[in-house]
């Protein structure tokens, strides 16, 4: 038997399977490796990488479990592959949207050339959640805003890759690309026998460049870089301790810095140690109490005047939550457009704004098949997949956008494409989006070959978040094009084996087996 014995197309684009049932040519040696192997030894290679992960502490509670336990986060082996050619797109469509969202904030926080000229409206600037006026004028080192930038991008039913959502304050989730990386090669070494893959390695090493070059003139040799973190509590707080160590910095809490004369020191046991950088962890709500929530204990009072004043950088910087704004997302095809006089690259997904009138009117009407987000939730909360919802619940999320149309958008229901993978005993199709980490510096753009590609574990779901049951998958993005030619039906192992295949991918159930 194979491990792709009775596999379904699911409705939309599969990732590793033409429409056919052929595997798509970048997939072929894959797909013969993985075929080839028994159920037994398959197994065997999973248990081998959760145990990596719960020996290194790479685990995760699912919110809502009364029972508290720690999981192992759920690595799928099989890997997502994406051709050199695609990337090359991808890597300039991203570029391309971090130049023009920095350039936006810059804009924002000065002259608001772009509000004047009504290319997004006033209201919905001054009225987002994250805009901070205590940062009009203020001047972030070189001129960047972001630092750091993690864009979800899914692929639709005809393959193209749009993006949802762009998350530029504190974006998490790269630790489980290198680690992704790294347990793979252990657990599965034979497969990157037959691919050249892009490595990632590159990542840290290019991000404490970035982080160094941001320090104050005077300290540019030797500068100190920390990595601010909320505490052991928060649920990124291995990815924290994880970068800390893998970047060479220190891993401090706000307990651990105070300011004075307008510089941050460190606690230390030599004494106080000035820091130049700060890679915070730490949303802007609660980085000074002096200027923001003045109940918070987990940043440094004074840190915003330090900031001001030059004397410390902050990566990402304050105020960029501005341009991660839900309501904002729909604004940037003509952001790009009008301060790079180019059409995007990489297109958004169709959205509607729910303080715009008529659109308000086309949501309220169509909420059965919307789905309806609201500008500043992540994690998948806040968010109504109306196809799946009840009509209490649509009823609920009506009032909701009636009372604060200025917090939602709608989007239509885009099905992500979908990648097998192993359920129980046998690999099924599951929807996938992906993540990829932008750094940028005063030298330029960096975009990591690959990403976080996250898997929506249950069957029919839209939800890849880790925090309500979701996964993930290593990237592949090839080195060069991959020229495997269709292996004949006999090198498979099963004579009927692609026949096989075809009749079942092509069965009458393959709609209703579809959600």
């Amino acid at each position: 038997m194979s491990l792709f014995d009775g596999y379904t197309i699911e409705e939309g684009y599969d990732e590793m399977f033409e429409p056919d049932g052929h595997p798509r040519s970048h997939y072929r040696q894959l797909f013969l490796r993985l075929s080839q192997m028994s159920l037994e030894e398959y197994r065997r290679r999973c248990r081998l990488a959760e145990r990596i992960f719960m020996e290194q502490g790479i685990t995760f509670t699912v919110y809502g479990d009364e029972s508290g336990c720690e999981r192992p986060f759920p690595l799928d082996l099989i890997p997502r592959i994406i051709p050199s050619q695609e990337w090359a797109v991808l890597e300039k469509g991203l570029t391309q949207r971090i130049v023009a969202l920095n350039l936006f904030l810059q804009d924002v926080y000065h002259d608001q050339k772009i509000l004047h000229d009504h290319v997004v409206p006033w209201e919905l600037v001054l009225s987002a959640t994250f805009f901070r006026r205590e940062f009009l004028g203020a001047n972030p080192p070189g001129g960047i805003y972001v630092h750091i930038c993690g864009t979800d991008i899914l692929r639709d039913a005809d393959g193209r890759y749009l993006v949802l959502e762009d998350n530029l304050r504190c974006p998490s989730g790269v630790s489980y690309v290198l680690q992704n990386r790294t347990t793979l090669t252990r657990v599965f070494p034979q497969l990157f026998q037959d691919y050249a893959v892009r490595s990632i390695d590159h990542y840290t090493t290019q991000l404490l460049e970035n982080l160094r070059e941001l320090a104050p003139a005077e300290c540019k040799e030797n500068p100190c870089v920390v990595l601010l973190t909320p505490g052991p509590y928060n649920s990124a707080y291995f990815e924290h301790a994880f970068l800390a160590q893998q970047l060479g910095i220190a891993l401090v809490e706000g307990r651990d810095l105070f300011v004075e004369d307008n510089c941050v020191f460190m606690k230390t046991t030599r004494g106080p140690q000035r820091v130049d950088v700060i890679y915070r962890r730490v949303d802007d709500d609660f980085l000074d109490p002096l200027v923001f929530r003045p109940d918070s204990l987990l940043g440094v009072p004074g840190l915003v005047n330090a900031h001001r004043a030059g004397n410390v950088a902050l990566a990402n910087s304050i105020g960029t939550g501005v341009a991660d704004d839900k309501v904002i997302y729909a604004y940037v095809p003509r952001i790009i457009r009008y301060y790079l006089q180019e059409d995007p690259i990489l297109p958004n997904v169709e959205t509607y704004v729910a303080y715009e009138d008529l659109q308000r009117k086309h949501i309220l009407a169509h909420l059965d098949t919307l789905v309806v987000k609201a500008a500043n939730e992540s994690g998948g909360y806040g968010m109504l997949i109306g196809p799946q919802a009840t009509a209490q619940e649509r009823e609920e999320f009506a009032r909701k956008i009636e009372a604060n149309p200025r917090n939602y958008i709608a989007q239509p229901l885009v099905r992500f494409s979908s990648v097998p993978t192993f359920i129980d005993d046998h690999f099924e199709g599951r929807h996938v989006d992906l993540r990829p980490y932008i750094l940028y510096g005063r030298k330029g753009v960096t975009v990591i070959p690959g990403g976080l590609t996250r898997v929506a574990l249950r069957k029919g779901s839209f939800v890849v978040n880790s925090s309500q049951g979701g996964g993930s998958k290593d990237t592949w993005v090839l080195a060069g094009e991959h020229r495997g030619e269709r292996p004949p039906v006999e090198d498979l192992g099963r004579p009927a084996f692609l026949g096989q295949r075809q009749r079942a991918w092509s069965s009458p159930k393959r709609g209703g087996e579809a959600q």
